[in-house]
């Protein structure tokens, strides 16, 4: 086994004559930490579409590094794109979760709980997709 670490600048730089950047995945197992970066996982979960496949053909700008391809999932995630119902929806989107995680696309390592919790008499906007204090200037307290 050889275990290589890469200058993060090297490996999410986009330079297509690099071996070492992310995009190109000559390994078997690499490791880097990807959050959703709004709540909607629709741009997150088509980094596993076969159409988004990361190669040398589209100068590795596909989303899907890993170059998985499973018809099951294509065929649901399109369906989701124009399915009206949030619940069907959000069905079809834990179903493709399954998918990538039952084939071992995508192996979860490190889990970073966090904790929140405000005074009976605080009021503030806690959201689950940003810090806490992402609007401090708003927070107030009833008299």
């Amino acid at each position: 086994m050889e275990l290589k670490s890469v200058t993060a600048s090297v490996f999410f730089s986009s330079d297509v004559a690099n071996p070492d950047t992310y995009t190109k995945f000559y390994c078997d197992l690499q490791m880097y930490t990807t959050t959703m970066s709004q709540p909607d996982p629709q741009l997150f979960m088509n980094q596993f579409t076969s159409w988004e496949v990361s190669t040398k053909d589209n100068k590795w700008q596909g989303r899907n590094i890993t170059r998985y391809r499973n018809d099951e999932y294509d065929k649901i995630f399109r369906a989701s794109e124009s399915e009206l119902d949030p619940v069907k929806r959000a069905a079809m989107f834990i179903r493709m979760n399954d998918i990538v995680v039952q084939n071992g696309v995508v192996l979860g390592i490190v889990q970073r709980p966090g904790v929140a919790a405000l005074g009976a008499k605080l009021n503030a906007n806690i959201s689950g997709w940003d810090n806490n204090t992402w609007d401090l200037s708003d927070w107030y307290k009833e008299a």
